[in-house]
Formats: C-alpha cells, structure tokens, sequence
C-alpha cells in the first residue's frame, strides 16, 4: 500500500498521470473553426523549480482566454473558508476521535503535532477535511507552494495581459465530493494520508523531474493503474468530475476563439480520462511539442 498512497498524494496533492505515449503535458483538440489546448497541471512546485514547460508558452500565447478547475482570478477565499468550517466541522456532540477510534487519532495527533496543528481544532474537523489540511500541511513543510503552481502562474499572467479565466467548478462542488464519501471512506482517506506522509518528498521529485522533461514512461511507471486501489476515491475525484466537464469542453470546441483548458493530469487520462472521452466523441488529441 505505500507506493499507492504515494502516488494518490501527488494526485491529490500535485499531478496525475499520462499514458506511456504522451510526448507532453498540453495536447490540442481541434474543433471545426479553432483549437482547445488540454494541458496537465501540476498544482504546486517549489519556487526554485517553478518555471512551465515549453509547450504551456505556446498553448497560452495561442488561446484567447484561460480556464481551470477553478476560476482562480474570481476565488473568494472568505467563502472557500467559510464553506469549509460549514461543511468540514463535526456536528455538535461528536469529535475526530470518536469519529475515527483511538488508535487512528493516536496517529493523526502525532502527525498534527508534528506539523504544528493544534489538535484542539483538529478534533472538530471531520475524517476529510483534517486530511486535506494534513495534506497541506506537509507540502507546505517541503516547500511546495500553490502560488508557483501551474494555475497560479497563469492566472496571474492572464490578469496581467487582461486576458479572460473562467472555471469548470465551483469550490462548494470541488471539495463537495468529499462530502460524498462514505463516513469508512474517509477514515480510510485519512489512514492512507498518515501513513504514506514521510515519503512524499522523494517520490514527488521524481514525478515532478518527469513532469518536466515529458518523460511519459516515467511517469506512467510512477503512478500507473495503482489509483484504483480506491476505486471510491478514484470516481469520485475523477471519473465523475471529468463526466461533468466534458460538455463544457466540447463546447468550447464549438467556438471561433482558442482556449487554454488547464486541469490535474490525472484528469486527462486512463478509464474515464478526458482524453479517451473526448476520442470516443470524435475529438483527436496531439500531443504540443
């Protein structure tokens, strides 16, 4: 189980996968009157190591505007939290520990002091959302940060050049699917998180290095068929995201301007990816050199 929360950690956390063909991380859709260029995102990177792969300046310069999971130009940061205390807070009378048992708190409250989460907040949170903030948590301790992130960069750019950004979800219907998951789920969502924490960093660098040179083998290798070891997890951060985003994107190949679509690289491939949904609706995918 190690490698496979590893890698379920990256695709939380940072990048997805691409098959063993893929040349790059931006492929090109072609509609009848212009182009959707899909790239694959790496959430966060380290700031010494945040410059964007070749084939991103050519897909932006070639795009008239930019979308994303999340509109990032238009994110409410007081709603996300206010959502979050809303949906992510146990009900009056429960806490994490009875929620989870005492042998698995035992564990999350090493983990948090670690981290330097006081447990104190942490015991009304529910399974997901102190997962999540673990999560975070420790990307943030090895230095990977959102604002050098794939989107984060071009939506600040796309600010800059006044050029348009739009998302494909909402936060309350991004982090909603957690809501989804069984209350054993997320139990299980939060072992796998503690478990697998201490050996993120190594395994981050590799896919990361991969990411950037477009060694798809690579990273197929890394990451592969291992993300349905949780097939609840995989749809419902997945599979179900990419069926609701499909229209929006196949719309958007209906139009005469060209677009920027950036989203997690898990998204893009594998059963369900968008680019095998997108070839079983009549769209060839390139990959962008």
């Amino acid at each position: 189980m190690g490698r496979t929360m590893r890698r379920w950690l990256l695709a939380l956390g940072l990048l997805g996968s691409l098959t063993a063909h893929a040349g790059s991380p931006v492929w090109a859709l072609h509609g009848e009157h212009n182009t959707v260029y899909l790239a694959g995102s790496v959430h966060l990177l380290r700031a010494n190591d945040a410059a964007l792969p070749a084939a991103f300046e050519r897909a932006y310069a070639g795009s008239r505007a930019l979308v994303m999971e999340l509109d990032l130009g238009k994110l409410d940061q007081l709603e996300a939290g206010s959502w979050m205390m809303a949906h992510g807070t146990l009900p009056d009378g429960s806490s994490l520990r009875k929620a989870v048992g005492e042998e698995r708190y035992r564990r999350v409250t090493a983990e948090a002091d670690r981290l330097g989460l006081p447990m104190e907040a942490a015991d009304r949170q529910t399974p997901w959302a102190i997962g999540l903030e673990l999560l975070e948590l420790q990307y943030m301790q090895l230095g990977f940060d959102p604002e050098q992130g794939v989107e984060q960069q071009l939506e600040r750019r796309a600010q800059a050049d006044g050029k348009p950004t739009s998302g494909l979800e909402t936060v309350t219907e991004q982090l909603g699917v957690f809501e989804t998951l069984s209350p054993e789920d997320q139990a299980r969502f939060l072992d796998l998180v503690v478990t697998e924490m201490h050996e993120v960093e190594s395994e981050t660098q590799s896919v990361v290095a991969a990411w950037r040179t477009g060694d798809a083998r690579k990273l197929a290798a890394l990451l592969g068929d291992e993300y349905k070891s949780f097939p609840t997890l995989y749809r419902t951060l997945v599979t179900d995201r990419n069926r609701r985003w499909l229209p929006q994107i196949e719309k958007l190949l209906k139009d005469k301007d060209n677009y920027l679509v950036v989203v997690g690289a898990l998204h893009l491939v594998g059963d369900g990816g968008l680019l095998e949904l997108m070839r079983k609706d009549g769209f060839a995918a390139e990959a962008l050199n």
